[in-house]
């Protein structure tokens, strides 16, 4: 498989098409080797329009995704970013070329080990393990914090976890419909939502929706 064609292709025939048309956004997925944080067994999906299952029954979120996400909150260069659900590591690897830090919390060990050896040559990443999708009590403030998987309601403790000026991406709902969020703390108890776009987006562990009460 031509892995440089599929990804041209799937910046020109996903990425674009999706209103992501930010120049440093586009260059990232043009610049970094997707397939090359998928399981081996699922590489020829790389680069497609689609999720790609990796271990526990998680998943890479589509291109097009991640992109619309990235473009949303438009990292700077000085800003720390916590990432709840490192997953296969890619987001990681283009939050890291963003960023001045990245805080990446996985609650598999297994998944955070495979990610940390695919990113060893970035000196910017901070690895963590744990339950962190609800709350992560690392005493910390962050520019921008990116949850990869979605949640019934917007994580109260997360918000409080932005810096004034700060922002969020936050998926919520319940399959099939879900909605993701950029919100922006513009001041100390004051946060703005915009509405990106519609989903369907697995969960973060421990933050399923409870189960509708039916008769």
């Amino acid at each position: 498989m031509d892995f440089d064609r599929a990804r041209f292709n799937m910046v020109e025939q996903q990425i674009r098409p999706w209103d992501v048309l930010d120049p440093k956004v586009l260059q990232l997925f043009l610049d970094t080797p997707r397939h090359l944080f998928a399981p081996e067994e699922h590489r020829d999906l790389a680069y497609m329009d689609l999720e790609v299952p990796l271990p526990h029954d998680q998943i890479m979120l589509a291109p097009k995704v991640e992109a619309r996400m990235l473009q949303a909150v438009d990292i700077d260069e000085s800003e720390k970013v916590l990432e709840i659900g490192t997953g296969s590591g890619f987001m990681t690897a283009l939050l890291a070329q963003l960023a001045k830090s990245v805080t990446t919390v996985e609650y598999f060990a297994d998944l955070s080990e495979s990610a940390r050896e695919k990113l060893k040559d970035y000196d910017n990443i901070r690895f963590e393990v744990g339950d962190g999708a609800c709350d992560w009590q690392d005493g910390e403030q962050y520019d921008v914090i990116i949850l990869t998987g979605s949640s019934a309601e917007v994580p109260r403790a997360m918000l409080e976890k932005l810096t004034l000026g700060g922002r969020m991406i936050a998926t919520t709902g319940r399959s099939p419909l879900m909605e993701t969020w950029l919100i922006t703390r513009v001041e100390e108890h004051n946060y703005e939502h915009e509405a990106l776009f519609e989903t369907d987006m697995k969960p973060l562990i421990h933050c399923e929706p409870e189960d509708a009460f039916e008769f």
